[in-house]
């Protein structure tokens, strides 16, 4: 039976959200025997990593397996059966990341119109301080540069705050980066060019998470070599 990949967010406790799946655990697979009814009955997952932003419920993020019955919706899919096969690390880092990356597709077209507004791009090198070196001064300072771009103008200055604030709040603010991008593209040449950005999103996310998984195992890798 062929398996359909998805993303999905959980709790702390390995739990969905609302808490109505019971506890996941990694490879074992999850039966749902009533009818499926998206957003309300059976096992939830989004098929991008891009579009499980958009429900991440939680503080850890797993690749997702289903087969059986299955339900597709634009950014989701239900299915009958599930289970976790892989959490991926670093979700913090990930998300500030792409939010610096989302951020700078869009600071050029609001340093044109703003050339003496400098927040946006402060923002931006706040979070990159942070992920250059992530201390406490760094994620203060970085809160602070997204507090101060609140005011200044337009999706670009919005998407460079929301990098700066990924750096405390992770997933949800990365969301509001691309959303924020995406709305910058549309905003300048329709919405040939906002599906454009959003296709340079998924890939973009998707390569950081390849190369978190890539890392992830190499650690995993050399530390099994030195106990061997």
């Amino acid at each position: 039976m062929k398996k359909t990949i998805g993303y999905k967010f959980l709790i702390d406790s390995m739990e969905s959200s609302k808490g109505d799946c019971g506890t996941w655990e990694l490879g074992v697979w999850k039966e749902h025997g009533n009818k499926l009814k998206m957003c309300d009955s059976g096992f939830h997952a989004s098929p991008t990593c891009l579009d499980s932003l958009e429900y991440a419920y939680g503080n850890r993020w797993f690749i997702v397996e289903a087969k059986g019955r299955i339900l597709h919706n634009k950014d989701k899919f239900v299915a009958s059966r599930m289970r976790i096969v892989r959490e991926i690390p670093n979700l913090k880092r990930i998300m500030v990341m792409f939010s610096i990356l989302c951020a700078k597709r869009c600071l050029k077209r609001f340093e044109d119109k703003f050339p003496d507004d400098k927040r946006p791009r402060q923002a931006i090198e706040a979070a990159q301080a942070w992920l250059d070196n992530p201390t406490d001064a760094n994620m203060s300072a970085a809160g602070s540069a997204a507090l101060s771009v609140e005011s200044a103008a337009g999706s670009a200055a919005l998407s460079a705050g929301s990098a700066a604030l990924s750096v405390e709040s992770a997933a949800g603010s990365a969301a509001l980066s691309a959303g924020s991008a995406a709305w910058s593209a549309e905003s300048a040449a329709g919405s040939a060019i906002k599906n454009k950005e959003r296709r340079w999103q998924v890939r973009a996310l998707d390569r950081l998470v390849k190369e978190g998984l890539r890392k992830a195992r190499k650690t995993w890798k050399k530390g099994r070599e030195l106990i061997q």
